[in-house]
């Protein structure tokens, strides 16, 4: 038991589920601010691969990270249909532009297990940990590390 009186198996962290490639990967719900469909990016000039460009969000420039260059992974083959994860970090929103969104998922604390060693990098560097699922591994994102790499 905790201090708190709540035992730490029992304790459920809930996360917005995700499609980048055929991989399943989730982020706290916690972080995430809003769910769009897709939206028209303005590309910004001389900016790195994986920053897609800005969009705009009631009223409010937000920069859009695409989540399959920072990951390493191909370019998506149906760029229009991808969706963005709003999510906050250090009170700024940014929308990460990822394939399709799921479902939101509760887990209890004991899901989660550490990154496999064969998880590749840069999977490793944005990843809290791995959660076995019936058929699928869903890969926990930190949503800190994906938008600012460079404070690992």
């Amino acid at each position: 038991m905790r201090m708190d009186g709540s035992d730490a198996d029992t304790i459920e962290n809930s996360y917005v589920t995700l499609m980048l490639a055929d991989q399943l990967c989730g982020l706290p719900v916690s972080s995430v601010r809003d769910i769009l469909g897709a939206q028209p990016i303005t590309r910004i000039p001389l900016a790195p691969p994986d920053i897609a460009g800005s969009l705009n969000l009631r009223g409010r420039i937000v920069t859009s990270i695409d989540l399959r260059q920072r990951l390493g992974l191909p370019p998506a083959g149906d760029a229009q249909g991808r969706m963005s994860v709003v999510a906050e970090h250090a009170g700024e929103q940014y929308a990460l532009l990822v394939d399709d969104v799921d479902e939101v998922l509760t887990l209890p604390e004991g899901a989660m297990e550490p990154n496999p060693p064969t998880l590749p990098p840069p999977w490793s560097l944005f990843s809290r940990g791995v959660c076995r699922l019936e058929k699928r591994l869903l890969i926990l994102l930190d949503p800190g590390r994906l938008i600012h790499p460079e404070a690992r």
